[in-house]
């Protein structure tokens, strides 16, 4: 491993969001017990402080939802110093008056795939608390990111399906009626693989597409999804940037060291 700053911040960019720094990177190898990330870390500096990022799906996006390798990509941010991280990723839209270019910043979960390894605890009575799933500072310094080029929500559920398919029409209405507002297809496990590392974590989603079963036609397509984060993906990243530069502190916030008093079968990386 080549020598860095210990980044205490990291981005984990979703489909379409495959590089982050315009000035220069160092590049990270990291292996894990789970093997390796889904990508090489790359480590530079956003406002004067160190910033680590890894492409959720690979540079070259090499990995669908349900193959990710999460438990690798979470453990070896972690083992770099990282304590606190941004997970920009796309959704498709439960509201028909939350359009392609709004950015959400979701505050609730639902988890709705099926078969993915979800815990770094296989045994034992180790059980995080998870009724809030998102980092609330984190989300304070997306929000105090805001700005005119991206209309933003304030608060949403996010329902992660497993994909790699997208909803039938069925679905789509089943999820609406139950009051979520986005759909995504890999904020679980990830989110919760960060609170067992005790790291804050917060998503912050820009809707590329209606939901199937919000209009008729011929349904969602990967080209069009592509298509449209790709046209609203500078001024995202500038707004990630500047939630990295809101943030206050480096450390994990005191709700989400969910591990005081508990012996855990390992030490954290």
């Amino acid at each position: 491993m080549s020598s860095h700053p210990r980044p205490a911040l990291a981005v984990i960019g979703g489909s379409g969001f495959y590089d982050f720094f315009d000035n220069e990177a160092t590049t990270v190898e990291v292996e894990t017990p789970y093997g390796a990330p889904s990508a090489p870390i790359a480590v530079g500096e956003v406002e004067g402080r160190p910033v680590a990022f890894l492409p959720r799906h690979g540079k070259n996006h090499e990995f669908a939802p349900h193959t990710l390798p999460y438990r690798a990509n979470l453990w070896a941010l972690r083992s770099l110093g990282v304590r606190r991280i941004f997970a920009p990723c796309a959704v498709g839209s439960l509201r028909a008056d939350w359009g392609p270019g709004t950015v959400v910043v979701p505050d609730q979960l639902v988890d709705r795939t099926s078969g993915r390894r979800q815990t770094y605890f296989e045994g034992g009575g180790i059980h995080v608390s998870f009724a809030d799933p998102y980092c609330e500072e984190l989300r304070a310094a997306a929000i105090k990111a805001e700005s005119d080029a991206l209309h933003m929500m304030h608060a949403a559920t996010m329902v992660v399906v497993e994909g790699p398919r997208f909803s039938t029409r069925a679905e789509s209405r089943w999820f609406a009626a139950q009051g979520w507002e986005l759909v995504n297809m890999t904020g679980h496990p990830e989110a919760v693989l960060a609170r067992e590392l005790e790291m804050c974590y917060a998503a912050v989603a820009l809707v590329t597409d209606l939901d199937a079963g919000l209009e008729e036609g011929e349904g969602v397509h990967a080209v069009d999804v592509f298509a449209e984060f790709k046209r609203n993906l500078t001024p995202f990243k500038e707004l990630i940037r500047r939630a990295v530069a809101a943030v206050d502190g480096a450390d994990t916030c005191e709700r989400c060291r969910v591990h005081a008093g508990v012996s855990l079968p390992f030490e954290l990386p």
